[in-house]
């Protein structure tokens, strides 16, 4: 009988472990697509700023696919929402700072589960995860109010600002020392 229920246990974790993973992968699409369009309208500091934000949500997700394939699941593909193309920067950041929001929220409700289903590890990993959330929240909520309060101030200020992340982003290919230089 305990195995039975220890199995529906592991099983219950590994739903909100791919709940939260599909999160993760609306973040990653909807950042991406943020991040290129900030870069075409010129703001280019904001545009490396959510591209970061991309790459930590990309490291987020597979966190929760190594947890999700250590409890012998598998790990979803799909992302839960459509990604909102086309915003304007006036609507980017306070409809970011409410996703991250929704998802701390959500975190802190899967962390229970884990607690309440005896998985001590994955209720960590969720706390770690959510320390992160709230950094991107901050994030973007401040940079929403100094678009609000300062009437184009702001905005003013970071348009030509250059994209560059400063990262040496590196794929499977250049670590394998292939591929072309780009402009070769």
């Amino acid at each position: 009988m305990a195995q039975v229920s220890r199995q529906k246990q592991r099983e219950t974790v590994i739903d909100v472990l791919n709940k939260a993973r599909a999160r993760e992968l609306h973040a990653i699409t909807q950042y991406m697509n943020q991040h290129y369009n900030l870069d075409n309208m010129d703001y280019g500091d904001m545009a490396a700023k959510v591209k970061l934000i991309a790459i930590d949500e990309m490291r987020h997700a597979e966190m929760f696919a190594d947890r999700i394939k250590e409890l012998d699941g598998e790990p979803t593909s799909e992302p839960a929402a459509k990604t909102e193309k086309g915003q304007k920067v006036e609507v980017v950041f306070s409809f970011d700072a409410n996703l991250e929001d929704e998802t701390m929220a959500a975190y802190n409700e899967f962390l229970l589960v884990c607690r309440e289903n005896g998985d001590a590890a994955t209720a960590k990993l969720f706390e770690a995860i959510i320390d992160e959330e709230q950094i991107h929240f901050n994030y973007f909520d401040n940079t929403n109010d100094h678009i609000k309060n300062l009437d184009g101030t702001y905005l003013a200020q970071i348009a030509g600002t250059p994209s560059t992340t400063g990262l040496a982003t590196q794929g499977f290919v250049a670590r394998q020392g292939g591929g072309t230089p780009a402009g070769a």
